[in-house]
């Protein structure tokens, strides 16, 4: 008979878990935005190279079909955007293959919200105020960052401008990873995550902007003021080394979107991934007209491991992935 049958989280912790949920639904009911319910399965999922979804078999309408579990709810709340819903936000069930450790669990809680005509340096500012809120004290002052100028000062070199050799010697020399055949932004990434990371939001909130062009993933991108060099309009916060947002300018071109998606499978190919359908109702919704403004996706169960001062987000879950 099996032992492990009990929460991974404490019934108090599951009590101050939803407290904390509670401020958060509180946060944008002041706010006037709407709280929406989206599927978890979805007939497209995420392209991203870098992100594993999981599938399943169904049988629907149409048959026997593979379903995606969703990554995250953006393509479907991107949907509600162009049908007209206005300010919307999701605590949503979110899921992600491989992702297991400290600050991952296979299944997890993304809070998601979008703002219709926001530019990216209001939604920055009421993230912070959310992430405030929900934590009920201060965190301590934020500071923005450029993301060229932290491997600059952190790293000793230029992200955009170092050859790839350069940038694959640096991530193994800091890392000890093997890392002589990666792409390049596999090695900004090992950089970001082993010597950027760990000192990012340590004493208060920082928040990371204008990651490479190649990095922008759903977002828009813009000259960087300092030499053009095309950059992502998009932006991290960080609170005690770990990152807890992830928000954009978000694309509404379906065209420049549809031509990502095929990019993003051409990659994983090349990685020896497997690929992932692309989502034909989100492209439809953006060829519709979907308003412009910013995004963002916050890990709820980090943010609320942080508040009480938990070492792991399975201590803050009913049931992590190995006792589900």
């Amino acid at each position: 008979m099996t032992t492990d049958w009990q929460p991974s989280a404490s019934i108090e912790t599951l009590r101050e878990r939803a407290r904390l949920l509670a401020r958060v639904r509180a946060f944008f009911a002041e706010r006037d935005v709407l709280e929406v319910e989206t599927p978890v399965l979805g007939h497209g999922g995420s392209t991203d190279p870098h992100l594993a979804s999981l599938s399943l078999k169904a049988t629907t309408q149409g048959g026997c079909e593979r379903l995606w579990l969703q990554t995250s709810p953006e393509f479907h709340m991107k949907r509600l955007l162009a049908a007209g819903s206005g300010p919307i936000f999701q605590l949503a069930r979110s899921f992600r293959d491989g992702e297991v450790g400290r600050r991952h669990n296979l299944e997890f809680t993304m809070l998601e919200w979008y703002r219709p005509g926001f530019s990216l340096s209001v939604l920055i500012d009421e993230t912070q105020a959310l992430i405030r809120h929900v934590l009920g004290r201060d965190p301590g002052p934020c500071r923005q960052r450029r993301y060229r100028e932290l491997f600059r000062t952190q790293v000793g070199l230029d992200p955009f401008t170092a050859s790839l050799a350069t940038l694959c010697q640096a991530a193994e020399r800091e890392t000890g990873m093997d890392l002589h055949d990666a792409e390049r932004d596999a090695c900004l990434d090992a950089l970001m995550a082993f010597v950027i990371e760990p000192h990012l939001g340590q004493e208060g909130l920082e928040v990371v902007v204008d990651y490479p062009a190649s990095q922008a993933a759903l977002a828009r991108r813009h000259p960087d003021p300092e030499d053009g060099a095309e950059v992502a309009a998009r932006f991290e916060v960080y609170w005690q080394g770990v990152e807890l947002a992830n928000g954009y300018d978000e694309l509404t071109d379906a065209e420049e979107q549809a031509a990502r998606f095929v990019e993003d499978n051409r990659e994983r190919r090349r990685l020896e991934r497997s690929e992932v359908d692309a989502d034909a109702r989100l492209l439809a919704a953006l060829t519709a007209g979907m308003p412009s403004g910013s995004g963002v996706a916050l890990g709820m169960d980090r943010l609320i491991q942080l508040a009480l001062g938990k070492t792991s987000v399975a201590e803050v879950m009913a049931f992590a992935t190995p006792r589900c």
